[in-house]
This record gives structure tokens, C-alpha cells and sequence, in this order.
């Protein structure tokens, strides 16, 4: 169809705008005979089955008009694209001309005036999807922007189509290392990629719920898999401090495997700063204490003697010990009673806060009785209020 000989009068309507007449084409010689058909031509035109709606269709486009384009679509008809369809197409269109073939995706067969009306983006859509199987079946990897960031995971963008990257497909150095899976803290760790490129794969294409799964780590983790299996709990490994955070730190067993130690599992005292015990790129032996959902857990202090064993012949409910002030909590103040054991001295013994940090001072040695004792559970409870005992009798540091 010529450009300029196929004006569309054009009305505007309930938001689209709609061709309501279009002329026939004209050739450039007005008086040229119309193209006589071949006798392959004939049969294919009382053979051709009409395509259906959803099928997808290739052919030259024969006109290019302000609200509408149209495709040759031989021996079918002449598609057309038009309001909504139009609109959605616009950026594609911008760069059609006269003479280009294109895919569409017939989404009327009897639009007006005959016209076969067609999708650009769907097909377009459509070819996508195709081609997202296809990279996920061939597992391509691609480096694509990360656009944002959510609670669950990461938002990055591919071929025009948005795909969700769970936090659970991150690789290790990319997860944010939170205690206790606070996810605003995640979240936090995750917004520091917005922006930047990383690897992935897709793992899941579903056209049908507009679903695009990426993953950071499927090749790694199967590799992980196989690491893991080669250990088990109470294995003893010698790894390099990666990374020192403030719930611990993690050691590289081995390539492609990271594990945990917990502030927790630092020693068998009080560890308020694992900084002040380790730095990055130090050697530590540690003990496998749990492994689960392909994380493994370490202990350094399992490797040293319990101070808490044998505690019990030391130990009883009722005597009166010395206790150094080491740390407030919201349940009162801790205060060792030798190196690695400490029992806690009640709030409740003080009314408030401020009464108890004003009695019992950090760094400070006074006298408590046992309330409790329990070796097994490694727990005891001490009371500072005792008759003759309550006097402080300063630092011993």
C-alpha cells in the first residue's frame, strides 16, 4: 500500500482510534492492469486455511499511515495494525518502512473492512519467551543490571521482559550476611546491587503467568553439592577468615565452599567483637557442627576444653563467689566467675535499668551467691543481694 496514495480517515473513540474507511490500494500506473495470478497463485488461494487467532504470521508491510500499518499477508488477506495494537508498537514501528517483513500475531480475523487485525508486541512477546526456553535449556549465562530490590529478592530486566531473582539464588558473596534473617537488614545488603551487572541463568520461563526466574549460583550450587557431600558433622577443617561480621565469621573450607562461626561458637567466653579475635585472611581450625540446607555451621570452641566440665565439683546452690561485671543485657548484668563461665545477676533485684548499672559497674568485682547452678545447661543465676557480701571490692584487672 503507497504511503501517501492510502490516507485512513481516521476517528478518535473510546480512547483508540480506529481506521473507518480505507481505500484500495492504487499502483503507480493508474491505468496498470491488475497482477494477474499465477496458476500456483490460484490453488494457494482456494487451498489457503486462514490462520487462527494466536497464530503468528510473517509478511512484507505495504502501508504506513499515522494510526494504523499494513502487512501483506498473502494469500490470507492484508493484516492490519491499528489503535491499541498501534500504540503498544509504537517504539517498534518508529523503525518498520515500507518493504520490511515482520511477525505478527493475529489477534481478529475479521476486523473492519476485512482486515486480518495483528499484534506486534505479542508476537514479539511470544518470540522472547521462545527464546528464553531455549537460553534456559542451552543454560546460557548473561550479564544483565540489576534494575531493584525487594525483601524477596532482586528485579533485573531481559529482552524487555522483568524476571525475579530470589535471594535464595544468590551466590555467596552476593547474599547479605544477616543474623537471624532479618529481612529489612537483607534488604539493605540487597539494594547495594541495584545497578550493577551480574551473572545469571534463567531457570524458569512461564509465558502464561509472565514468570522469568534467574538464578546467580545454579551451576555453582550443584558444584557446592557435590563439596558438601564429601563432609560430615564433627569433621575437623583448617579454613582462611573470608569475611568478619558481627554475629562471627566465615572461613573458605575449599573452593566453591564457605562455612559459618557464629559469635557464639568463637569461645567459651563472652565474644562481644570477633574483630578483636580474628582478622581477614587468618588461618582457623574449627569443627563442623552442623550442616543443613547446604550451610555448613563451624565452632572454634569445641576444639578448646569447657570450662563448664568439672564446673560442678567447683560449684554448688548457695556459695558466695567473686564475679567480675562484663556485659548489661535487658534481663540484667553478667558477671564472670572465671574464665568462660558467668551467671547472670538479675534486674529484678534493682527495680530499674539505671539502678542495676548504677550498683553493678562494668569491669568492677563484687561478691554474689549462687541461685542456681546447672553444668549441664551451662547456666547459673547469682544474686547480689546477701547480707555481709554486697561490698564491692573493685577491679582485679
Amino acid at each position: 500500500m503507497d504511503n501517501t496514495n492510502n490516507k485512513e480517515e481516521l476517528l478518535e473513540g473510546e480512547g483508540e482510534t480506529k481506521p473507518t474507511k480505507v481505500k484500495k490500494v492504487k499502483e503507480k500506473d493508474e491505468e496498470e492492469k491488475p497482477k494477474k495470478l499465477t496458476p500456483m497463485d490460484a490453488i494457494l488461494l482456494d487451498s489457503a486455511n486462514p490462520p487462527s487467532i494466536g497464530e503468528t504470521v510473517e509478511g512484507p508491510v505495504i502501508g504506513i499511515e499515522k494510526a494504523a500499518i499494513y502487512v501483506d499477508l498473502f494469500p490470507y488477506g492484508t493484516g492490519i495494525i491499528y489503535g491499541r495494537e498501534f500504540m503498544n508498537a509504537r517504539d517498534v514501528i518508529k523503525k518498520v518502512n515500507i518493504g520490511d517483513m515482520i511477525a505478527a500475531k493475529i489477534v481478529d480475523r475479521e476486523a473492519i473492512h476485512g482486515y486480518i487485525e495483528l499484534s506486534l508486541k505479542e508476537a514479539r512477546q511470544a518470540q522472547i519467551w521462545n527464546e528464553a526456553e531455549i537460553a534456559m535449556n542451552e543454560k546460557r549465562i548473561f550479564e544483565l543490571p540489576v534494575k531493584e530490590a525487594n525483601k524477596g529478592g532482586l528485579m533485573i530486566d531481559w529482552q524487555g521482559l522483568t524476571g525475579f531473582l530470589p535471594a535464595s539464588q544468590l551466590k555467596t558473596e552476593h547474599y547479605p550476611r544477616v543474623e537471624d534473617g532479618d529481612k529489612d537488614k537483607i534488604l539493605d545488603g540487597l539494594r547495594k546491587l541495584v545497578g550493577k551487572k551480574i551473572s545469571v541463568a534463567i531457570i524458569g520461563a512461564v509465558p502464561k503467568e509472565n514468570k522469568l526466574i534467574f538464578s546467580e549460583k545454579s551451576p555453582e550450587l550443584k558444584a557446592k553439592e557435590k563439596i558438601i557431600e564429601r563432609y560430615t558433622v564433627g569433621d575437623i577443617v583448617t579454613g582462611k577468615v573470608t569475611g568478619i561480621v558481627d554475629f562471627g565469621l566465615f572461613l573458605k573450607i575449599e573452593d566453591g565452599l564457605e562455612g559459618l562461626v557464629h559469635i557464639s561458637e568463637i569461645d567459651w567466653a563472652l565474644v562481644e567483637d570477633p574483630k578483636a579475635h580474628f582478622k581477614v585472611g587468618d588461618s582457623v581450625t574449627a569443627k563442623i557442627i552442623e550442616i543443613k540446607e547446604g550451610k555448613i555451621s563451624l565452632s572454634v570452641k569445641a576444639l578448646k576444653d569447657n570450662p563448664w566440665k568439672g564446673a560442678e565439683g567447683r560449684y554448688k546452690k548457695g556459695d558466695v563467689v567473686e564475679g567480675v561485671i562484663i556485659k548489661y543485657n535487658k534481663h540484667g548484668a553478667l558477671a564472670s566467675i572465671e574464665e568462660g563461665i558467668a551467671g547472670l545477676v538479675h534486674i529484678s533485684e534493682f527495680g530499674s535499668d539505671d539502678k542495676l548499672r548504677t550498683t553493678l559497674e562494668l569491669g568492677k568485682t563484687y561478691k554474689f551467691k549462687i541461685m542456681l547452678f546447672d553444668q549441664k545447661e551451662q547456666k547459673m543465676a547469682l544474686s547480689f543481694n546477701t547480707k555481709s557480701e554486697n561490698q564491692e571490692l573493685g577491679s582485679k584487672n
